[in-house]
């Protein structure tokens, strides 16, 4: 007759893992210096040790064991490491991985990632908007791609103008185009906003120039509104002034000299004397003692009837300026590329 317990005539793989654990903890413990402690180490640990070898044989265990034996198998390594660890430190000998090699040294000091910065551009950007903000204009922003309506009519600029020319503006295929400057965000604020309005827009505008030293495709503009009652050229001179006062110093003076835009009337290129010579001339300022820093005016009635705002009632001032050329005048860079080349021996001068 059958016995109701059968003797197992061979041990599951499960039951060999147990029985490897219970020989290693027995053989570590009579390890009575380092090299016998390293020895044993191998012996179960090593990459063809007794460990490997019965893990090996989970590719060809029954299905219902294999996954027991694969939890068991990682539990014991890791038991076993702890221990052979343990008793290496008893025994003055500095802990090991499986592998042999040395473990992490958590008190050496890690290594240093290098960090980023601003670019320059950026830097200079952030700093004329602050200055304005603590002059009580708001930043506001809008689209790069825009209508001939925004960059050109609702500014006062005529068909035949040679700004609207195709060699003068990127048109896309879409019918809209590229701005050429911000002015656009300021009638688009026009249009939702009634007076008061102190707003200033930064942000990046497109021209078809030729690229060279000083003139880029692609640069950075901030332009600036003021539309109130009663606003004159003094207040557009008293704002400029503080500006210039804070960002280029205590002892800039400004020039102001008549030009023309078609949206500002009447309008002024805006210089600042030179801060290396103080006005005297010299090679920085071309023997003038002066430079060009932005352009500005009085917002031409034209442009606000375009907005439905009564110029009879209000008046205002806009200017606008290139951050590349203040960025050049700050800090004397002769060649506009450099911002844009992304060669970090120029860029980490400034972070």
């Amino acid at each position: 007759s059958r016995s109701p317990n059968p003797i197992k005539t061979s041990l599951s793989l499960v039951d060999e893992l147990l029985q490897l654990e219970t020989q290693a903890k027995e053989d570590c413990g009579q390890a009575t210096s380092p090299e016998a402690l390293e020895s044993v180490r191998i012996k179960y640990l090593g990459r063809k040790g007794q460990l490997q070898e019965l893990t090996s044989k989970l590719k060809t265990a029954n299905p219902e064991e294999k996954p027991q034996a694969g939890k068991e198998a990682n539990r014991i390594k890791n038991a076993l490491q702890g221990i052979f660890d343990e008793k290496a430190k008893s025994l003055g000998q500095r802990p090991r991985t499986v592998s042999g090699g040395p473990k992490k040294d958590l008190t050496m000091p890690g290594t240093v990632k290098p960090i980023g910065g601003r670019h320059p551009i950026t830097q200079v950007t952030d700093e004329i908007c602050d200055i304005f903000k603590r002059l009580g204009f708001i930043a506001v922003s809008g689209p790069e791609m825009e209508s001939e309506h925004y960059n050109f009519e609702a500014l006062n600029i005529p068909k035949e103008h040679p700004s609207r020319d195709e060699l003068d503006t990127f048109y896309l295929e879409n019918g809209l185009l590229l701005r050429s400057q911000t002015s656009t965000v300021q009638i688009r604020v026009m249009e939702h906003e009634k007076p008061p309005l102190k707003v200033i827009a930064p942000g990046r505008v497109y021209r078809p120039d030729a690229t060279d030293a000083t003139h880029s495709f692609m640069f950075h503009q901030i332009e600036g509104l003021m539309v109130d009652e009663r606003v004159s050229f003094a207040d557009l001179k008293g704002v400029l002034l503080s500006f210039a006062h804070e960002f280029f110093g205590k002892d800039v003076r400004l020039r102001f000299r008549p030009h023309f835009f078609p949206f500002t009337e009447p309008s002024a290129e805006v210089d600042i004397s030179c801060g290396i010579c103080k006005g005297e001339g010299c090679r920085s300022c071309g023997k003038k003692g002066w430079l060009e820093i932005l352009g500005a005016g009085m917002v031409h009635p034209n442009v606000l009837r375009a907005v439905k705002i009564s110029p009879e009632k209000y008046t205002g001032f806009a200017f606008g300026l290139g951050v590349e050329r203040i960025a050049m005048l700050r800090w004397g860079v002769k060649d506009i590329r450099l911002f844009y080349e992304n060669d970090l021996r120029f860029l980490k001068q400034f972070s």
